[in-house]
Order: C-alpha cells, then structure tokens, then sequence
C-alpha cells in the first residue's frame, strides 16, 4: 500500500472522530503490507487526555503484532504528532512515520519540535510529511471553524 492510500484510510478514520465531536485526526498503522490498527482521536469520548489517533493506534499495533517493539510498522496519521504521540513513536521503535498537515502549535516531528529526529535520543525514524496535507487541513480547519464563533464586523 502506498502513502497516498493509506493517508485516505487515516482521513476516513479521522472523519469518525465527528461522531463523538473529537478533532478529527487519525492514525492507521501498517506491517507487512497490511492495516494492523486504525483509530482516531477519542479524548472527548473517553474523557482521556491520552487517547489521541496515534497512541491508541499504537497499543492495537502492538497487539497485533505481537511486541512493544514496533520497528516494522508505518503509523500514517493525518496531523503531524504533538509530544507525547512522537514520544510514543520514539519509544515504540516505530520502523517510519507519514503524516498530512503539519501542527505549526504543536508539532512535534519538524514543526516545532523534532523528536523523531534528535540524535541524543535512543531512536531515530524516518519521516515522511505532507501526504494529502491538503485534504487533512481542510478537515481540520472546518471542524474548528464550525466551533469559533464569528468575528464582528469592523
């Protein structure tokens, strides 16, 4: 499966975070050739901080597979990792990571930050970013823009 197929599967995936009014990002996780996990954000469903598109995808992966280790698996999400979610990825031994939009606020894999990519930590994935970014963006950007309330006329 090639990056832009599998960012379709992690769009279709984010869009079900709309159901429980989740910020619709998601993360599938592939291992030899297959989809092994597929999740989207659920923190307002599970009322946990935690239970963000790729750790959730991250723990099934991990079942599936069989090992904590995960150094053959892609994770493609839909929004660049904050922190915590790259930290995972860097912890996990994540074999490669493909997202869509960068999170200029709190973009953890080139953005902001770069953890996937620091030398001083004891794991380095390669990263492939802007896959669909477009159709990730937009996603996001219409499920924020439903929730600012409009600005007044000048």
């Amino acid at each position: 499966m090639d990056d832009e197929a599998a960012m379709a599967l992690a769009l279709a995936e984010a869009a079900l975070a709309l159901d429980h009014d989740d910020v619709p990002v998601g993360a599938v996780a592939l291992f030899e050739g297959g989809v092994v996990a597929s999740r989207h954000n659920e923190r307002e469903r599970l009322q946990d901080p935690t239970a963000h598109a790729e750790l959730l995808a991250l723990r099934e992966a991990a079942a599936a597979v069989g090992d904590w280790r995960l150094s053959d698996v892609t994770l493609v999400v839909t929004l660049e990792p904050c922190p915590m979610c790259a930290g995972a990825l860097v912890a996990a031994r994540v074999g490669r990571l493909v997202f869509g939009a960068f999170d200029l606020k709190a973009g953890a894999c080139g953005s902001l930050y770069n953890l996937c990519a620091d030398p001083r930590l004891n794991h380095e994935l390669p990263v492939t970013a802007g896959v669909c970014a477009e159709d990730a963006a937009a996603l996001l950007s219409a499920f924020f823009a439903e929730r600012r309330p409009p600005r007044p006329l000048a």
